[in-house]
């Protein structure tokens, strides 16, 4: 079962995007965009997924939605592996991804490695409750405290050359997750 499950790149992509959204539902073309990846190696994956009971589908009108399977006995493993295996930069990633955010990264004392146990984020899009749930997730996963801004792109637009505090913060050392900001 090990050499079927992670026997792909696409598919450990699948598993990282839906085990660390278990509460969203994807299409396929949604997961293939998210992932830069090809739909339809994308949909090969699921299909394996679901044979496999670690994900569910749900047809609705004219599209099949994917999530994470959270009766699989395998779920919290699985998703305990992935969060180990990406760290807290490849979740925090993952989950950004998955919520449509085009640009963020972390500064302050973690991006300095003076500080692991507060990590400072600046996400640009939108705020939303998916979002906010998947942060407090990742806090309670790997025991860390994050602040996270969040700032519209527009508004960020206006603000990136004349706000002091927003260019003390792009001046500082980062660890870019998605985007260069």
């Amino acid at each position: 079962m090990l050499r079927s499950l992670f026997s792909s790149s696409i598919r450990a992509d699948v598993l990282a995007l839906l085990l660390n959204s278990p509460e969203e539902r994807f299409y396929v073309r949604e997961i293939a965009k998210l992932l830069r990846k090809n739909p339809s190696g994308v949909k090969r994956e699921l299909d394996k997924l679901e044979e496999m009971g670690i994900v569910t589908s749900e047809k609705v009108a004219n599209l099949k939605y994917f999530q994470a399977n959270k009766n699989s006995p395998l779920f919290f493993e699985l998703k305990d592996l992935i969060a180990k295996s990406l760290g807290l930069p490849g979740a925090l990633k993952s989950l950004l991804k998955a919520n449509g955010i085009k640009t963020a990264f972390i500064y302050g004392a973690y991006a300095e490695g003076e500080d692991p146990s507060i990590v400072d984020l600046f996400v640009i899009g939108p705020s939303t409750p998916a979002l906010l749930i998947g942060l407090q997730n990742i806090e309670k996963k790997f025991g860390k405290k994050i602040n996270c801004t969040v700032i519209e792109e527009s508004e960020y637009k206006l603000k990136k050359n004349k706000d002091f505090s927003l260019k003390r913060i792009l001046s500082e050392k980062r660890i870019a997750l998605l985007g260069r900001g």
